[in-house]
């Protein structure tokens, strides 16, 4: 070992996204940003560009528990964010590492991409359910996977607090409900269930927002990492997203990146 200090470790358990604007891409992308050492195992290879997802093929779970055991036993981490899962045995084996992990766990319970291709198998929301977010120290859905999960459809900002409740009964300690579809401010809620805790950005006239929710699930779990509390992991997170949506850019004939490197740039 030399004598340079060694970064907090982050663990990404996700699919990998050829098109490099989100999946595994995106979260080592936010963790070098962020200034952690990212590491990964690849659940699914999707052929995947600025247009939508052409094709996905979901790894063995033999080669998904290899992958994280590998990382773990040797390197360990100092948190675990979780992405594209696609089937339930993915599911139901990702959850049984991440319970044997003693570290932070950020569960972004990833079901469509961004131009609406399921990633999810309709037979593994129940494992997500009972399996995967009860071991979750933060959930991080958006409001079509809160629907797809509690059958809830949050259609103002009024709703955000019935749909963090149906989430929590779950079990996961925080849910960050993402509310970027609704109309007006892109604002989000971080709640345990007693304390909440309301995240409001401007929205940006930006419409290259491809890997808005692995970004900042990413970003949270590299502020969990660097000892920070789920509170204030979340609102530098937010932060983080905020400036790499504003800072977007077009790549494609279709929906572009936002800019992991946006503060490298300013």
């Amino acid at each position: 070992m030399s004598g340079s200090r060694v970064p907090p470790r982050v663990l990404t358990v996700a699919g990998s996204d050829s098109g490099g604007g989100a999946g595994i891409q995106a979260d080592l992308k936010t963790m070098l940003a962020l200034g952690v050492h990212g590491m990964s195992v690849i659940t699914a290879v999707t052929a995947q560009n600025s247009l939508g997802v052409q094709g996905a093929w979901e790894l063995p779970v033999e080669a998904v528990r290899a992958q994280y055991r590998s990382v773990v036993d040797d390197i360990g981490v100092q948190a675990v964010k979780t992405g594209m899962l696609a089937s339930a045995e993915l599911v139901e084996a990702v959850a049984e590492l991440i319970s044997g992990t003693d570290a932070p766990a950020v569960v972004d319970p990833v079901g469509v991409s961004k131009h609406g291709d399921p990633l999810l198998a309709a037979s593994a929301l129940d494992s997500v359910r009972k399996r995967l977010l009860p071991v979750a120290t933060v959930a991080t859905p958006n409001l079509d996977e809160v629907a797809q999960l509690t059958g809830i459809r949050a259609e103002s900002e009024g709703d955000l607090r019935r749909a963090a409740d149906a989430v929590l009964e779950f079990g996961p300690r925080w849910a960050l409900i993402k509310g970027g579809h609704l109309a007006g401010d892109a604002v989000d809620l971080l709640t345990d269930g007693s304390e909440e805790y309301w995240l409001r950005a401007p929205r940006h006239d930006n419409r290259h927002t491809h890997g808005t929710g692995c970004t900042l699930a990413s970003a949270l779990a590299s502020g969990l990492a660097k000892g920070l509390s789920v509170p204030d992991a979340a609102i530098a997170a937010k932060d983080y997203v905020t400036g790499a949506i504003e800072a977007g850019f077009a790549l494609g004939a279709g929906i572009g990146p936002v800019d992991h490197g946006w503060r490298f740039r300013n």
